[in-house]
C-alpha cells in the first residue's frame, strides 16, 4: 500500500537588515526547505514568505497570518523554517505559535535545529533554544541603545534629524560621523515659530500664520498645534542634544515617558539662542498651569463626525453670546478639528449644533434599530456586496502576480547577462539591488491581497443574527449612562459625514464581535433585559451598515 506523503507549509522570513547583512535570502532558505521535503519525500503545499519583515511580532506578516488560517483549516500536516527565529524572535510568540499548531495537529518542524517538539526532550530544547534567541535578538538591541546612549553623551545626534537641519558626510571621517549642518531657509522657519511664540502668540495662532504663509513641516505636511509644540520644546535647536525621552516606546509610546532624559551640550550649530530659548519656557511654562477650558455639556459624537470640507474629525467647540439682558449663554457645536489644530488656511470650521447632530443620529439610529423592514433590506445589501466585492481585489492580485513575475524574470535576464561578461560589476550590483527591492515590494503586497481575499470568503449576513444585535444595542441606548453609551456609539460608528449644507447625511456602521461582547456581557445590557439566546447567537462576521 502506497502512503500518501506528507503536506508541509514551507515559511520563509527575512528582514531587510539580515538580507542585506547576513545573506539570509528568500531563494537561499526556499530552496534549502525544498530540497529538504524532496530528500524526505514531503509534499510541499504552499510557500508562505514574508520578505523584509521584522520578526519582532506577527503584525503586518500577512503570509504568515494565512499560514495561521490554512492550518487551522487542516490544509497541511507540517510546518518547516529554516530556523525558529524566522518563525518569531520572541520566545512568548514562538512558543504559543507552535502550541496553537499543535492544537490544529500540525507539526512544526525547524531545519538547522532539527528535534522533535512532541517529546519532552523537544520541548525543553525548543523552550531553552527560543529564550535563547530572545536573549540574542534582546542583547542585540541593548548593545544598540548602549552605542546610542554612548554618542549622545558626545554630543551627537541619533535618528532623523528635525526641521531646520540635514546631515553631510565628512571624506575624512567614517560615514557614521556625518556631520550636521543648518539648512538657513528652514532655520527661518524654527526661529519665525520662536519669536513668534516670544510674543505671547498662541499654538493655534503660530500653525495659522505659517500654514497661510505656505510653509511645511520636514515631512511635507501643515503645520499643527502639536508640531508646533514639539518644535519649541525641543532642546536640539538650543544646541542641545536630548536622547531617551521616552523609555520602551515600541509598548509604551508617550505613556513612558522619561522624567531625567539625557540633554547633553551638541556638537552642531544652535539655531535659537539662549536668551530666545529661556524666554519660550518661560512662558510654555507659565501656560502649564493655566486651567484649561472647560466646555459645559457632553459629546457624544466626537471624532466620529467627519467634516465635509477636508475630511477632518469633528472636535467639541463653543461660542458665547451675550443677551440685552446681559446673559452670557454658551452654544455648544461640533467644528472641523483641522480648522481648530491648523487654522483657517487648512479648513473653516463647518460648524454643526452638538443638540441638532446628536437628535439627528439618535432618532436615525432608532428608525433602523427598531423596524424590521429596514433591516431586512439593509440586510440583502449587505450581502450582494459581499459576494462581489472581491472582484477587484483580485484583479489587483492578478496585476501583482504579473509584476513579480516580470521581476523575477528581469533578475534572471541580469544574472544570465552577468555570467557571459557582458554587464558592468557595478551596474549589476544596483540593477540587483532595485529588482531585490521590487521582489521584497511585489511579495508583500502579494501576501497581503491573498490574507484579504481569504478573510472576505465569509458567509452571508443571517438577518436573524442581526436583529438580535440591533434589538440589543437599541435597548443598551436607551438606557445606559452617557460614558457607556458613548463608548458603545464609537464601537459601533465608523463614520458620521455630512452634505455641504451641514446636515448629518450618512452614517456608516460597523459590527464585529467586539460590539458583541461590550454590549452582551456588560451589566447595563444584562439589566437592559438580554436575552439569554441573545447570548449564545454571537457574531461569527464582521458586518457594515450605512444608514
Amino acid at each position: 500500500m502506497i502512503s500518501t506523503p506528507i503536506k508541509v507549509a514551507i515559511y520563509v522570513r527575512v528582514s531587510t537588515e539580515e538580507q542585506a547583512e547576513h545573506g539570509y535570502s528568500i531563494e537561499a532558505q526556499l530552496e534549502t526547505l525544498r530540497d529538504y521535503c524532496k530528500l524526505y519525500g514531503k509534499e510541499v503545499f504552499e510557500e508562505y514568505v514574508d520578505a523584509g519583515i521584522s520578526g519582532k511580532s506577527i503584525e503586518g506578516r500577512y503570509a504568515l497570518q494565512q499560514l495561521l488560517k490554512d492550518a487551522e483549516s487542516n490544509l497541511f500536516e507540517e510546518v518547516l523554517v529554516w530556523r525558529l527565529n524566522r518563525l518569531a524572535r520572541n520566545s512568548l510568540d514562538l512558543l504559543t505559535t507552535i502550541e496553537q499548531l499543535k492544537s490544529w495537529n500540525v507539526t512544526f518542524r525547524s531545519f538547522t535545529e532539527n528535534f522533535e517538539t512532541e517529546t519532552p526532550t523537544g520541548k525543553l530544547t525548543l523552550q531553552m533554544m527560543s529564550a535563547i534567541g530572545e536573549f540574542e535578538r534582546n542583547t542585540i538591541v541593548e548593545n544598540v541603545k548602549m552605542g546610542m546612549k554612548q554618542r549622545a553623551k558626545t554630543g551627537k545626534h541619533n535618528g532623523k534629524l528635525p526641521l531646520g537641519y540635514r546631515s553631510v558626510n565628512d571624506p575624512s571621517t567614517p560615514s557614521d560621523r556625518a556631520n550636521v549642518i543648518i539648512i538657513e531657509s528652514e532655520a527661518e522657519i524654527v526661529l519665525r515659530i520662536f519669536k513668534l511664540c516670544s510674543t505671547g502668540r498662541g499654538l493655534k495662532s503660530i500653525a495659522n500664520e505659517l500654514n497661510h504663509a505656505g510653509y511645511k513641516t520636514k515631512t511635507g505636511n501643515t503645520f499643527s498645534t502639536s508640531a508646533i509644540k514639539e518644535i519649541l520644546n525641543n532642546p536640539f535647536y538650543n544646541g542641545k542634544i536630548r536622547y531617551n525621552r521616552y523609555v520602551n516606546w515600541s509598548d509604551k509610546r508617550r505613556r513612558g515617558k522619561n522624567t531625567q532624559p539625557i540633554i547633553v551640550e551638541g556638537q552642531h550649530e544652535a539655531i535659537v539662542t539662549n536668551d530666545l530659548w529661556n524666554k519660550v519656557q518661560f512662558l510654555i511654562q507659565k501656560r502649564s498651569i493655566t486651567p484649561s477650558r472647560i466646555f459645559d455639556g457632553e459629546f457624544l459624537l466626537t471624532g466620529l463626525i467627519r467634516c465635509p470640507q477636508c475630511g477632518a474629525a469633528m472636535v467639541a467647540s463653543r461660542t458665547k453670546s451675550k443677551s440685552k439682558s446681559g446673559e452670557i449663554k454658551n452654544h455648544l457645536y461640533y467644528s472641523c478639528g483641522a480648522f481648530r489644530n491648523k487654522g483657517s488656511s487648512v479648513c473653516s470650521a463647518n460648524s454643526i449644533r452638538k443638540q441638532e447632530a446628536e437628535e439627528e443620529v439618535m432618532n436615525r439610529l432608532a428608525r433602523v434599530l427598531s423596524e424590521d423592514r429596514i433591516l431586512k433590506a439593509i440586510v440583502d445589501k449587505i450581502n450582494h456586496r459581499l459576494s462581489t466585492r472581491t472582484i477587484p481585489l483580485q484583479s489587483e492580485l492578478e496585476h501583482i502576480r504579473s509584476q513579480l513575475e516580470q521581476a523575477v524574470s528581469r533578475k534572471q535576464k541580469y544574472l544570465d547577462l552577468f555570467e557571459l561578461g557582458n554587464v558592468d560589476k557595478s551596474f549589476f550590483t544596483g540593477r540587483m539591488q532595485e529588482i531585490q527591492d521590487d521582489l521584497i515590494k511585489f511579495q508583500a503586497e502579494k501576501s497581503k491581497l491573498e490574507l484579504e481575499l481569504n478573510e472576505d470568503n465569509s458567509s452571508p449576513v443571517v438577518f436573524e443574527q442581526v436583529r438580535e444585535l440591533i434589538h440589543g444595542l437599541h435597548r443598551v441606548l436607551t438606557t445606559a449612562s452617557f460614558e457607556q453609551r458613548k463608548t458603545l456609539l464609537h464601537l459601533f460608528i465608523k463614520r458620521i459625514s455630512l452634505n455641504t449644507s451641514k446636515k448629518i447625511e450618512t452614517i456608516e456602521l460597523s459590527f464585529d464581535e467586539s460590539v458583541d461582547s461590550y454590549f452582551s456581557d456588560s451589566p447595563v445590557a444584562i439589566a437592559a433585559g438580554d436575552s439569554p439566546q441573545r447570548k449564545q447567537a454571537r457574531m461569527q462576521e464582521k458586518f457594515e451598515i450605512t444608514i
